[in-house]
């Protein structure tokens, strides 16, 4: 059965923006059916799309588009399709993992300073896929196994002073956390505990976490703890991001289906 009052305590995640269905799809597969064996049957994924307000049209041209970029595979089962991360959509969701599902009490501080020799739109372009973050027109940071370029002056440190960690910053998507954040603190007194909440519910829920929590932190380089404002609201949200799927925790699909048939 659907938790009471559910869908209003969500609505707040709901109304972040940026929720392309194809997308959320991806979310929704990387943390619910990320094994090899696992597969989402069509009319349990319906049920879960219904939660996550996707009309059946949006949610079936979704999934054409993710077979169509070999994210997805879909197979029938007699009457029932199951559907599936193809090998290139299990590789990509398990190289995101360690950013989505970092403990926020765990990360490096050690970190390096970079400096460059030109200010180029297209050094900066590689220095930031290198992990660096830009502060000045030539002055990165990065963690301490970001690989600069050779020609790139590098000084390893281990402290930052606050000022500096004030300045990374608003290099971060900043707006995006804090928007997040607000959503976060709204939704999280309110919550059933989790063995009030059906496991479609909980299904839905950490979707909508992940999904917001992944948009806004695989936008920019992984940043060492010396170099993050642990009073801002990046920090901020991961610390709730990560609490909250503690404490509920994935459902196993099998729950979920038969969740879908006692409604």
């Amino acid at each position: 059965m659907p938790t009471k009052g559910f869908d209003t305590l969500i609505a707040g995640l709901h109304g972040l923006g940026g929720q392309r269905v194809w997308s959320l799809m991806i979310s929704l597969f990387g943390d619910l059916a990320q094994a090899p064996n696992q597969q989402i049957d069509g009319p349990v994924l319906s049920a879960i799309m219904h939660g996550l307000r996707v009309k059946p049209e949006a949610a079936r041209v979704a999934l054409h588009r993710l077979r169509n970029d070999d994210w997805i595979t879909s197979q029938k089962s007699g009457r029932i399709s199951q559907h599936s991360l193809t090998k290139r959509g299990r590789a990509e969701s398990a190289a995101a993992n360690p950013r989505i599902y970092a403990d926020p009490r765990v990360t490096s501080t050690r970190w390096t300073l970079a400096l460059t020799e030109d200010t180029a739109a297209e050094q900066a372009a590689e220095m930031e896929q290198r992990g660096f973050t830009q502060l000045t027109p030539r002055v990165f940071v990065g963690s301490l196994d970001a690989a600069a370029p050779q020609d790139v002056l590098t000084i390893p440190a281990d402290h930052a002073p606050d000022w500096l960690r004030k300045q990374v910053a608003p290099q971060m998507q900043q707006t995006g956390y804090e928007n997040l954040l607000t959503a976060l603190r709204g939704l999280q007194p309110d919550l059933p505990a989790p063995e009030e909440m059906s496991a479609i519910d909980i299904a839905v829920l950490r979707c909508l976490v992940v999904h917001n929590w992944r948009r806004l932190i695989l936008k920019h380089p992984e940043l060492p703890a010396s170099l993050i404002d642990t009073d801002g609201p990046a920090h901020q949200c991961h610390l709730l991001v990560a609490d909250l799927l503690a404490r509920y925790p994935r459902p196993e699909l099998s729950a979920i289906k038969r969740c879908r048939s006692a409604a």
